[in-house]
């Protein structure tokens, strides 16, 4: 029995130690921002379709079904892989579609009233987990690495990838609550949230690329990272998870207008 129980556990962790998305508390921060940006009638439509769940507690939805592996197909959506001077419009997305390809399709399918609930209640699960991972620079990644998880390094001591420093690493080792850590960021007057929430999909797409692309310029393989390297980014983290979630408040506000 012990044998086994050893075996499942490897197993898990060969699955899922590559696993990519933000921390849940990342996921449900940016849901915690865009449920306070809420048009009244946005807050009441997203209630009456989540039967009164928040979009924080919906925000890790897209990652916990991929225990179920016929929702496979979506897996490609949590991420797009962008070649270093390229933009989008230049890749050719994979048979089943990427990050992009993803939001689309959920967009196309909740705002039309005439789908079934269940649908529209799915792809809306699935439109908050992934505008969380589009702000996550390391989902605009690159091929050949696989969005950073090939590159090698050490936090504190631990063994990572450049992936799950941003995935995780940074944010948990900060050591809030997703309502504290959202209730820390700073505080933005309209002008600024305006600002941040102007602009397409493609374009925050973009951002994020560009970001990844210094994040690349960050490390070496084998790095050693620790306080310094928190310091040095965690305003990026914490401008990334507002923006995430205030960008998904105008999508949804747009929606159920």
């Amino acid at each position: 029995m012990k044998k086994i129980a050893f075996l499942l556990l490897l197993t898990a962790q060969i699955s899922f130690g590559n696993a990519p998305f933000w921390s849940k508390t990342g996921h449900r921060v940016i849901g915690e921002i865009a449920q306070e940006e809420l048009s009244g009638k946005a807050k009441r439509a997203i209630f009456k379709l989540l039967d009164g769940q928040s979009l924080a507690s919906v925000s890790n939805f897209a990652d916990e079904i991929k225990a179920d592996r016929k929702y496979k197909e979506f897996s490609a959506w949590h991420y797009v892989n962008i070649p270093p001077g390229k933009d989008y419009k230049d890749i050719e997305p994979g048979k089943y579609g990427d990050l992009v390809v993803g939001v689309q399709k959920c967009l196309d399918i909740i705002q039309n009233e005439d789908n079934p609930k269940e649908d529209r209640v799915f792809y809306l699960k699935m439109l908050v987990h992934l505008i969380g991972d589009l702000h996550q620079p390391m989902h605009v990644g690159r091929v050949e690495d696989k969005g950073g998880n090939d590159i090698q390094l050490q936090w504190f001591g631990r063994g990572t990838n450049l992936h799950r420093v941003w995935d995780s690493n940074m944010i948990d080792d900060y050591g809030m609550s997703f309502t504290e850590l959202s209730s820390s960021l700073p505080k933005l007057d309209k002008k600024e949230i305006k600002d941040i929430q102007q602009g397409t999909l493609l374009d925050w797409v973009k951002e994020s690329q560009l970001i990844a692309d210094r994040l690349y310029d960050s490390v070496e393989v084998g790095q050693k990272l620790s306080y310094q390297y928190s310091y040095i980014w965690w305003a990026t983290v914490e401008t990334q998870l507002q923006k995430g979630g205030l960008r998904l408040a105008r999508m949804l506000n747009g929606i159920f207008k």
